[in-house]
């Protein structure tokens, strides 16, 4: 049965973007049609997807002039998909997936309500290898709730998912992604795996929006980290002053997942056991309940202490600003 891919474009590189385009044609599972979204400049996008994929009927493109960041525009890539495909995925424009992916993906959707791949991460244009596998593992619905386990672009997911998902819940955050609230809803809909085989390049770039990129490189310069964290405050909260900046903190950590969380709670019909443990750490558990589940997730090696800090000092700022209007994206 016909699959679907969500394919969000912005600027594209037109060598990365062709290759990446030629990799989707390449795919030993024929069987699917490819929706790509262009945030800006439609035209040009449909120029460069008609010359690499020769005219693939397949491979269809629409968005606008005026830009929604890359947020809203897979929201809006995957609104476009047909209702009735048999399975969806996302597709970054500079990524290179292996012939074989969509085959060796597709299988675990049969049990599985989503499921992810593992990729090479490499340096563009020096071809240099990063790293030779991600991590990605099989964890709780509230353990990757607080680490994301699943990149967009390497997984695939069942029909029901998307609707649950769609539309996109708006908070103007950092944090506010596509591929973690799809994961959630998948994760609260059933069961979520990954099948821990490389089967695609996850390319790097300085154009890359969120990247593939550790923790301690993000935290080791205290002066770089508070940097990042105005222009963050600057771009979303309109401010680069203290409170702005711990509004971003809160924002990125504990708002995020109460709205995902709080989200679901009023969408779903029923609730499985894995969301009400989720509702339950992260919508009712108290400071210090939450900051000892913090710490016992650390010991179990599910989050490293930067991760801990970090979630602590979001969740101790909870009362400044919880159940305050939130701003940003569509409702």
């Amino acid at each position: 049965m016909t699959g679907a891919i969500a394919l969000a474009a912005y600027r594209p590189d037109p060598e990365l973007f062709a290759r990446q385009l030629r990799s989707l044609q390449m795919q030993t599972v024929e069987d699917f049609v490819c929706v790509i979204s262009a945030d800006g400049e439609p035209e040009h996008v449909q120029k460069l997807v008609r010359e690499a994929t020769d005219g693939d009927s397949r491979f269809s493109v629409s968005g606008c002039e005026e830009r929604v960041g890359f947020y809203r525009n897979f929201e809006r890539a995957l609104k476009a998909c047909p209702d009735d495909a048999a399975w969806y995925g996302f597709s970054d424009q500079d990524d290179y997936w292996y012939p074989e992916k969509l085959e060796r993906l597709i299988p675990a959707l049969d049990e599985n309500t989503l499921v992810s791949g593992q990729a090479r991460i490499v340096r563009y244009p020096s071809g240099a290898v990063i790293r030779e596998k991600t991590d990605r593992r099989v964890v709780s619905l509230s353990e990757f709730l607080l680490i994301n386990q699943f990149s967009g672009a390497m997984m695939l997911f069942r029909p029901e998912a998307r609707t649950l998902a769609l539309p996109f819940p708006a908070l103007s955050s950092r944090s506010e992604v596509h591929d973690h609230w799809v994961a959630a809803c998948a994760g609260a809909l059933g069961t979520v795996t990954v099948v821990d085989e490389v089967l695609q390049d996850y390319v790097q770039h300085g154009g890359n929006v969120i990247g593939e990129q550790s923790l301690q490189e993000r935290r080791s310069d205290p002066l770089k980290t508070l940097s990042i964290l105005r222009g963050i405050a600057r771009k979303y909260e309109g401010s680069g002053s203290l409170l702005a900046m711990t509004r971003a903190v809160f924002q990125m950590g504990t708002g995020w997942r109460d709205l995902m969380v709080g989200t679901l709670s009023e969408r779903l019909s029923s609730y499985s056991p894995q969301f009400i443990d989720a509702q339950q750490h992260f919508l009712r558990d108290g400071f210090a309940s939450y900051s000892k589940w913090l710490q016992q997730e650390q010991k179990e090696g599910v989050l490293d202490v930067g991760s801990v800090r970090e979630l602590t000092v979001s969740r101790a700022l909870a009362p400044l600003f919880r159940g305050k209007k939130k701003t940003g994206g569509t409702p």
